[in-house]
């Protein structure tokens, strides 16, 4: 039995310029936190049947992992050759379509545990890169890299994405005081729905390729207002940070009509007007998330390894894998 925790994120700043369509064009930056709010995997190799066992928001037993539904299982059993006898169950703390990026979540704590499970442990951004390439390249979805990075890495955490799709991983630099006072002052409230992005990020792709309704001049205005929310903070102005986010926002609102609706619009100008912010929200039916920064991203919190039904050995590994020497992260 292998655990695996991997945690959800924040985007701060840059969001959507981590899409190829853009990047590959004029280069993306992100600037994302990832949060003590977790993605938890459970794999195992069950002893007496060769089933593939699936549980999620549903159940699914099959013989082989090609019948395997759920995309992002299936396509982790087909990079790693498993064609039975295997066990996943998934549990999280945040549901699916909030927008924190729960798939890819999902999907790094996947890998992550599969390649303890195959004695193969590899670095942050290799586990990024491989899930990347699955959900980019083979089951083609419209999203961009930083979820999968963020999932990796976690921390205070910036991304420049060059044309080519090469990733360099930066963890900012903070005092104490200064990450207790970007903690204090960001605040997340969950409005009780869910949704599929599938359908703004291809209007966004779609309207990035054609160079389309100012898709692209407001892309670039985002990635200038991240590089600003980064200098910002590092500066520890939260005053500044908090005027930035709200231009961010207004500039992400023209991408798509489905960005936000009304009741949202309603929401975030009753916070705007309030100084009692938390209490007016609440007055409003909404629930806060409170969180703390996690610095750690995946890693295999528990791992009991099985060799011929025997029990072999048991270790928690405390630390996520250390940075090969090969890949382009630097941490500030």
């Amino acid at each position: 039995m292998i655990i695996t925790r991997t945690p959800f994120r924040v985007t701060l700043g840059g969001g959507g310029t981590d899409l190829p369509s853009y990047y590959q064009e004029y280069g993306g930056f992100i600037l994302a936190v990832g949060i003590d709010k977790y993605m938890y995997l459970n794999v195992n190799t069950p002893i007496l049947d060769d089933f593939v066992r699936v549980q999620y928001s549903r159940t699914e037993l099959v013989h082989n992992s090609e019948e395997v539904q759920h995309t992002l299982a299936r396509e982790a059993l087909r990079f790693f050759r498993i064609e039975n006898g295997i066990e996943i169950v998934s549990v999280a703390d945040i549901p699916a379509g909030t927008g924190l990026g729960s798939s890819s979540c999902y999907l790094v704590g996947l890998l992550n545990a599969m390649h303890t499970l195959t004695h193969s442990p590899v670095s942050p951004q290799i586990l990024a890169e491989e899930a990347c390439d699955i959900e980019l390249q083979r089951l083609r979805k419209p999203i961009g890299k930083q979820d999968q990075y963020m999932a990796a890495f976690g921390g205070i955490t910036t991304l420049e994405i060059d044309r080519d799709g090469s990733v360099s991983v930066t963890r900012l630099c903070l005092g104490p005081d200064l990450l207790e006072a970007l903690e204090a002052n960001t605040l997340l409230f969950y409005t009780g729905g869910v949704r599929d992005a599938t359908s703004i990020l291809e209007k966004q792709d779609k309207d990035t390729k054609e160079k389309a309704n100012g898709v692209v001049s407001s892309l670039s205005e985002i990635k200038d207002i991240g590089f600003e929310i980064r200098d910002s903070i590092v500066r520890g102005n939260m005053r500044r940070f908090g005027e930035l986010l709200h231009i961010h926002w207004q500039v992400k609102k023209r991408l798509s009509n489905g960005i936000t609706n009304s009741r949202i619009n309603e929401w975030y100008e009753l916070a705007r007007r309030k100084t009692q912010l938390r209490e007016a929200l609440r007055g409003a039916g909404l629930r806060e998330l409170r969180f703390r920064f996690d610095f750690e991203g995946s890693k295999v919190v528990f791992d009991v390894v099985s060799r011929d039904g025997r029990l072999a050995h048991i270790r928690r590994q405390e630390k996520s894998s250390p940075l090969s020497s090969v890949v382009r992260a630097a941490y500030a």
